[in-house]
């Protein structure tokens, strides 16, 4: 844990150590400071890849079955979504 002592200006401004700023933000400049019980508490904010998520779909055995017919398979997510 590094722990500095810094200067609020008239305006409420700090400045945020250059190297948290270079390890924590790298390209962007936006942070979501958290308030609580007197605490601030600063965290970079940063896009979430949600490409991760992507052609990930996990399926009952039930439903894998049902894949060799179309017709079957949509039925069966039909009634599944409406459960």
């Amino acid at each position: 844990m590094n722990t500095e002592i810094k200067k609020v200006d008239s305006q409420g401004k700090i400045e945020l150590p250059l190297n948290w700023r270079e390890k924590e933000l790298k390209d962007g400049n936006e942070v979501i400071i958290i308030e609580e019980g007197g605490i601030l508490r600063i965290i970079p904010k940063r896009k979430i890849d949600l490409t991760q998520f992507f052609d990930k779909l996990e399926f009952d055995e039930n439903l894998i079955n049902k894949l060799e017919n179309w017709s079957e398979f949509e039925k069966h997510l039909s009634k599944n979504k409406l459960d």
